[in-house]
């Protein structure tokens, strides 16, 4: 067994946005996907994302409102939520003082997947 630890693990910043992505933990060969838990502060948003991967979101912490496909999410901590491949998100943190921590597995669609080999 493996513990990954979120408060020790490597970050990067984008905006004001705390990442930590688990390329650091060499398990590309081991799983089929790749990892990130990222926080997001109170009354803050992450910029306007899309890329080719599915994501599987987990909020940790707090509570996540996704802007995706014209409309809004509300999503509690406990919940999860699923970026189709190439929609557009910004994920947001609208409480005044609670951190909003999200745990996310992304990965190729299988069909994407197939073409690159």
């Amino acid at each position: 067994m493996r513990t990954f630890d979120l408060s020790t693990g490597d970050d990067q910043f984008v905006k004001d946005i705390r990442v930590v992505r688990w390329e650091q933990y060499a398990l590309e060969r081991d799983l089929p996907f790749q990892a990130m838990w990222y926080s997001v502060p109170p009354g803050s948003e992450s910029p306007l994302d899309q890329h080719p991967e599915l994501e599987l979101s987990v909020v940790v912490a707090g509570t996540a409102h996704i802007l995706a496909g014209g409309r809004e999410y509300e999503v509690p901590q406990g919940d999860a939520f699923l970026l189709s491949s190439t929609e557009q998100h910004v994920v947001q943190n609208r409480s005044a003082d609670v951190p909003l921590t999200v745990f996310s597995a992304y990965w190729m669609p299988l069909a994407e997947a197939a073409d690159h080999d």
